[in-house]
């Protein structure tokens, strides 16, 4: 017998022993490991996801101690991918997108998740700014004297307004400014005594005040004849039959009321629901503006899908820059109603902040439309400033639309 023989019959015992070995050992594992079954196809799962229908084998019910630590997990995944994603978003225009469109994604934030946080936060700190700028707090724990004769003021206004014709008006209004010289005069007085915080507040507040029912009496006087003789307007199609016309032309006369009634009166209503219908039409308007891009680099070969990306990180930064400005806007004026020649200083500074982030806004579109289609400085600068001119349209009518929207709500 060879060598080769005997080494053949010496190693067969051995070699289906261990295979048998194998084999125990693969039953034994799967005794102890209970089979996973999708709760959905009812087919058997080897992993944490069915192979055949896709579903995830961890369920959304839950201790509750688990969904917490789950949401903590999400929360310090997205900070720790937040980090690596605003500092790029901001200040090297379209490295986000080459990154996404190079596949290399789990580091940052996903474009959509990022336009929606950014928005959001966007809006709603817009929407507490001006609602705040436009109801400012008044003292009345303190000098109540000089409220309580501004409040008569406007009231003995009021009466006599309906009264009065054009010339007396005019009159009125006359003697109206000079008081509002005379009040502002008492009003610098008033603020040598007392805190010079609550005197500063009751002072800007006290003349808006003023000043916004002297720009409700010119209102007034400027559309008296329109108030008067409340017309009809006569909205009609050819395509449309007489119905529909006559609920067209209803709609406008009523749409018309109410424009006249808020912008003549109170506005702080219509601004709080144009800035709720916004973010909505955005969701319109950005679709829109990803096929205005697909039509102007239609040479540059790249999907919808890809103008859409680019879509969402340009309109991440211009939202995250316009929060920005909007909070340093807000410190500067509450710095500058301290007074004191530091917070003077800090404010000078945030807004100068302001105004270069203001500028950097088309410069930063520009470097990134630049790199990403990979333009040259002339066709850039062509395509740049034709879909500027059609955004700035599309953004014009999608405000119109907040606006007749927030009207119909009033």
């Amino acid at each position: 017998m060879s060598l080769e023989n005997q080494l053949i019959k010496h190693n067969t015992p051995s070699s289906s022993h261990d295979q048998s070995t194998i084999i125990e050992k693969d039953e034994v594992t799967q005794q102890l490991t209970p089979s996973k079954k999708c709760d959905n196809c009812h087919q058997t799962v080897s992993g944490e996801f069915c192979s055949h229908c896709g579903q995830s084998l961890d369920s959304t019910l839950k201790y509750f101690w688990a969904v917490i630590l789950h949401l903590l997990d999400d929360i310090f995944s997205f900070d720790s991918r937040a980090s690596r994603t605003i500092w790029p978003l901001m200040f090297r225009p379209g490295f986000l997108t080459s990154e996404y469109f190079a596949g290399r994604r789990v580091h940052y934030v996903p474009p959509l998740r990022l336009y929606l946080f950014i928005s959001i936060v966007f809006f709603l700190v817009l929407k507490l700014t001006v609602s705040a700028e436009e109801k400012p707090e008044l003292d009345l724990n303190s000098n109540k004297v000089a409220i309580n004769q501004v409040t008569k003021h406007i009231e003995s206004l009021n009466e006599h307004k309906s009264t009065l014709d054009a010339e007396e008006k005019n009159q009125k209004l006359n003697q109206v400014n000079a008081e509002l010289i005379r009040f502002n005069r008492y009003l610098e007085e008033l603020s040598l005594d007392g805190t010079i915080e609550a005197n500063a507040k009751l002072t800007a507040s006290t003349r808006k005040l003023i000043t916004l029912e002297l720009e409700r009496i010119k209102l007034n006087q400027q559309s008296s004849g329109l108030q008067n003789n409340k017309d009809s307007v006569n909205v009609s199609f050819d395509f449309l039959s007489n119905e529909s016309n006559k609920k067209l032309g209803d709609f406008a006369t009523s749409l018309t009321e109410k424009a006249k009634k808020t912008f003549t009166s109170d506005t702080n209503r219509l601004i709080n629901e144009v800035l709720g219908k916004l973010p909505q039409l955005m969701f319109v308007l950005l679709p829109l503006f990803a096929v205005l891009l697909k039509i102007v680099f239609i040479c540059s070969k790249r999907l919808y899908m890809e103008h859409l990306t680019i879509a969402l990180h340009s309109h991440s930064f211009i939202f995250m820059s316009l929060l920005l400005i909007d909070i340093f806007d807000v410190t500067h004026d509450q710095l500058m109603l301290t007074g004191s020649g530091l917070a003077a200083a800090i404010a000078s500074v945030l807004a100068f902040i302001s105004f270069v982030m203001l500028l950097w806004i088309p410069v930063y579109l520009f470097i990134m439309q630049k790199r990403i289609y990979k333009q040259g400085i002339i066709a850039a600068l062509i395509t740049y400033g034709f879909v500027g001119i059609v955004y700035f349209v599309l953004m014009a009518l999608t405000t119109v639309a907040a606006i007749i929207w927030g009207l119909t709500e009033i």
